[in-house]
């Protein structure tokens, strides 16, 4: 396929590399220059054999071959057992100080004087255009002292910069924790095992400071599956990775445990984002459904908040300042079973010249179809808007022709918890307080 000229990034500044490249396999080599985090040769142990490189760190991305089953074998056990996943690329930055709940406050765009300590909230942080720079879990162990679980931006020295500025009383570091994450449907049981029947009290993102294994670790009700999931957030990581692995695998074996890859295939589903591959720092949280991030109340300023709110004043004056914007497609084809190399294309119903691409698409086997994230122009975004798309000829009904898809609600399929603005509406709230 040639490369596309007519997809319009005309409102980016350097444009989504959309060339059609496919599969280029090549060897990833390992050496010092991107970190090894403390489980990384225990994901070696597990069966990892495929790894790609997540905030500078090496990430395992496979334990199942394609011949045993590949990812659908760990859907299926993420989908009904437990699941353990290392996750120690999500780097903690601790902010800690006098100053903490005001600089964190600056730096985010949703309030964070309204985070309890002892609890977390999924969050993002905008450049002073309004661009997502990352969209961390950000937990608060007490009034002064707040972690930015990452997703993949390092953001460290971002938060460093700015206080250069602000000189607030706050020291900002990366600091030795590393996340595993437990997900999957007997995830509470396992939980319960490990920290005691406590944690049956603990809500969505609620916190829980625990031992294990006689390891220091702060437990979180969260994750990146819309399964039922837990974060288990290690202290001293590098002295006792081996100690809370083992814990892990121990305890897990009565509930069939699998070491398994973060679960893409379920996150999409969900809805959930990916930091790099659905949203970046040219992204606006109101281009892909994170608007409710973005509060029309707020009594203390953030970066990004004069673009944000003259960004929803268009809106809702029924003008949408963006050339593209991001949607759920239900598509055809044969069943996608593995992470797509590229960005595959969208066209319109007649299948002519590019207008969109697709971010994050996968098969879903229970709704029996394939299904994708991506960005079209707004005026293609309308559910229920047919659409084609250009699958690779392994996924093409056929080689060489654009399969059908159309535009469908979000999330595809439930996440076990709620979301943000589930919980806001629920309570009567406006879902971007």
């Amino acid at each position: 396929m040639h490369q596309p000229i007519s997809v319009d990034q005309s409102d980016r500044i350097v444009p989504i590399n959309l060339r059609q490249s496919g599969r280029t396999p090549a060897e990833l080599l390992i050496s010092t220059r991107v970190r090894k985090s403390p489980y990384w040769h225990l994901s070696h142990e597990a069966g990892c054999w495929r790894a790609t490189v997540y905030n500078r760190i090496y990430h395992p991305r496979g334990y199942v071959r394609p011949e045993d089953g590949g990812a659908a074998a760990e859907h299926e056990a993420l989908t009904h057992d437990v699941t353990l996943w290392n996750v120690a690329v999500e780097r903690q930055i601790r902010v800690r100080g006098r100053d903490a709940e005001r600089f964190t406050d600056y730096v985010i765009t949703r309030d964070a004087t309204r985070i309890e300590p002892m609890h977390a909230k999924y969050v993002i942080v905008c450049n002073e255009k309004g661009g997502i720079l990352n969209d961390p879990v950000l937990l608060r162990l007490s009034r002064d002292e707040f972690w930015f679980s990452l997703a993949d931006s390092d953001i460290l020295y971002w938060l460093q910069g700015v206080n250069v500025g602000l000189r607030m009383e706050v020291e900002i570091d990366e600091i030795d924790v590393c996340p595993v994450q437990i997900q999957g449907p007997k995830s509470l049981d396992l939980m319960t095992d490990l920290v005691g029947a406590g944690i049956r009290d603990i809500p969505y993102y609620g916190l829980m400071e625990a031992q294990i294994a006689g390891c220091s670790v702060v437990v979180s009700q969260s994750g990146f599956s819309g399964e039922k999931g837990y974060e288990i957030y290690l202290r001293d990581a590098t002295l006792h990775a081996e100690k809370l692995w083992r814990a892990v695998l121990d305890a897990g074996e009565r509930h069939q445990l699998m070491v398994i890859a973060p679960g893409h295939q379920r996150r999409i589903q969900a809805g959930i984002m990916s930091w790099g591959q659905d949203i970046d720092h040219e992204t606006s949280p109101f281009q892909c459904n994170l608007a409710y991030q973005v509060p029309r109340r707020k009594a203390g300023d953030y970066i990004g908040r004069a673009v944000l709110e003259r960004q929803r004043a268009e809106l809702d004056a029924g003008r949408c300042p963006f050339a593209m914007v991001m949607i759920g497609m239900t598509l055809g084809g044969n069943p996608i079973d593995e992470y797509a190399p590229d960005f595959w294309l969208v066209s319109d119903a007649d299948g002519g010249d590019p207008i969109g691409y697709l971010t994050s698409p996968w098969h879903a086997p229970e709704l029996g179809c394939n299904i994708a994230l991506g960005y079209v122009p707004p005026g293609k975004s309308a559910v229920g808007t047919e659409l084609t798309v250009w699958l690779p000829d392994e996924y093409a009904s056929e080689p060489g022709r654009p399969d059908r898809a159309r535009v469908c609600e979000v999330p595809f399929r439930p996440s076990v918890n709620p979301s943000a603005r589930e919980l806001a509406l629920a309570r009567g709230l406006d879902a971007t307080v």
